[in-house]
């Protein structure tokens, strides 16, 4: 029986760990996870609460433009204008009833998203 999601994984191009580290752990947050060492040569793996992103490196990468990971946040307006201050695009989606979020790309292309939840609206008795 399936218990939870370990990890995502996307791919990434060969050499771009730099770029990567500086994303999802300086401009996201996210703490870097020291990897095993049969797979310590390439990559790297990151963690936000119980959720795991692992980035590979792949020579024939090709960015994940429709699959992404949904990553759950708080205070999603101070995300949205730090990443657009960093230059990330982002693009707002209202689609998801409940929720905020919006979609935005990796330094390499992977699209990934972020949706907060909205408080239940009151009810009257």
């Amino acid at each position: 029986m399936i218990t939870g999601l370990d990890h995502v994984q996307l791919a990434a191009p060969p050499g771009t760990e730099d770029a990567l580290r500086a994303y999802y752990g300086d401009l996201l947050g996210m703490t870097e996870l020291p990897k095993p060492p049969a797979l310590a040569a390439q990559g790297c793996w990151f963690e936000a609460g119980t959720a795991q992103l692992h980035l590979g490196t792949d020579p024939s990468f090709r960015p994940a433009r429709k699959a992404h990971p949904g990553l759950r946040v708080t205070d999603i307006d101070a995300l949205a204008t730090r990443l657009t201050a960093a230059g990330a695009p982002v693009a707002w989606d209202d689609n998801l009833p409940g929720h905020r979020r919006f979609h935005t790309t990796d330094p390499v292309g992977n699209r990934l998203e972020f949706l907060e939840p909205m408080p239940p609206a009151p009810t009257h008795d």
